[in-house]
């Protein structure tokens, strides 16, 4: 199998899957063993798009599709370069026509009947045009994936780490509560995905100026804003192992410096939502907090503040040029085939 870069899409499908790679073909492999059984009953259609690994990602994921006689509704098209998650995906959304999208990190597996739930979850409320599941580690622990808007007043939470300050803003507490019934969160993890045909006709694909993160909360912004309902159902079930492609949830964990793309994209999505203004706001604020952070760090030994001591430079070096697109020095071989 040929490698295809941007050719003739497949035929028409009820869902469209978008699984995204890079560096991670074990992963990717899993996820679409879980799909094997998950598609049936669907009229479904894969396209696995490799984001420029430069490894041997291609080569496995089409043995798999061959030792599976997968070629009919699996298509692996691999990125001339790696433009990030919201260019990879919107890659493989342009590589098929589809009622509904399905986009899946390569870290995901999906668990009893999840996209015939999600399916008709959505079919049922022709109001909302994402639907999320619940997503969940491999011993069914729930994991947080609903949330609110970032705002200029979440920032000040989450730099200063300070109980007293959550308190008082907690109804700008990003994270929401995990939930066993159906919500309508302001936005939802796009680590599993299902959006309407409709929603991409009317508002565009992901912005793919962020390279990632923050791209699926501004995305689900410019869905609210054109009226549709951002839904989660719980019912289905999708475990999300974390961290497959990118080290920035565990470099929050242990405190290590973030890449250069999260602050950009950071500077990017409050930009869009809340102008020059609402940017300042957002760093102000956050420095504010990590300044408490640090204060109380003196004052009470046990605590250690939640930010790594470089980051009040970073939250501020995309500040003059928000919308600058972060571009990876890494280009695809032009003869690179599977």
């Amino acid at each position: 199998m040929t490698a295809n870069r941007g050719g003739s899409t497949l035929d028409k499908a009820d869902v469209g899957i978008v699984l995204l790679n890079y560096r991670t073909p074990g992963l990717v492999i899993d996820c679409l063993d879980s799909l094997i059984a998950e598609a049936r009953g669907t009229k479904s259609s894969v396209v696995v798009v490799d984001n420029c690994s430069g490894d041997d990602s291609a080569e496995k994921i089409t043995a798999w599709i061959d030792s599976n006689q997968a070629a009919d509704s699996v298509r692996l098209v691999i990125a001339p370069e790696n433009g990030g998650f919201a260019s990879g995906n919107n890659l493989g959304i342009n590589e098929i026509d589809a009622d509904f999208y399905l986009l899946l990190n390569s870290d995901t597996l999906l668990r009893g009947d999840a996209i015939a739930k999600m399916l008709s979850a959505i079919g049922r409320n022709p109001e909302v045009g994402v639907i999320s599941p619940r997503l969940e580690w491999p011993d069914s622990t729930p994991q947080e994936s609903c949330f609110r808007f970032h705002s200029p007043a979440s920032e000040l939470i989450s730099s200063s780490g300070t109980g007293l300050v959550l308190s008082v803003l907690s109804s700008s507490e990003v994270a929401l509560r995990v939930s066993g019934s159906d919500t309508q969160p302001a936005w939802t993890s796009f680590a599993c995905i299902m959006i309407r045909k409709s929603v991409f006709d009317q508002v565009g694909l992901l912005d793919d100026g962020y390279f990632m993160y923050y791209e699926d909360v501004e995305f689900c912004y410019r869905a609210r804003q054109a009226g549709w309902v951002i839904a989660n159902h719980p019912a289905s079930r999708v475990v999300h192992l974390r961290g497959g492609s990118s080290p920035v949830k565990l470099n929050a964990v242990d405190r290590v410096r973030q890449p250069k793309y999260y602050y950009e994209s950071r500077a990017r999505y409050f930009y869009t939502v809340y102008g020059r203004l609402g940017l300042f706001a957002a760093n102000i604020l956050w420095t504010l907090g990590w300044l408490l952070a640090v204060l109380r760090s003196f004052v009470q030994s046990r605590f250690i503040a939640p930010a790594c001591q470089s980051q009040w430079r970073d939250i501020w070096t995309s500040f003059n040029k928000p919308m600058h697109r972060f571009v990876h020095s890494g280009r695809c071989p032009s003869d690179e085939s599977s």
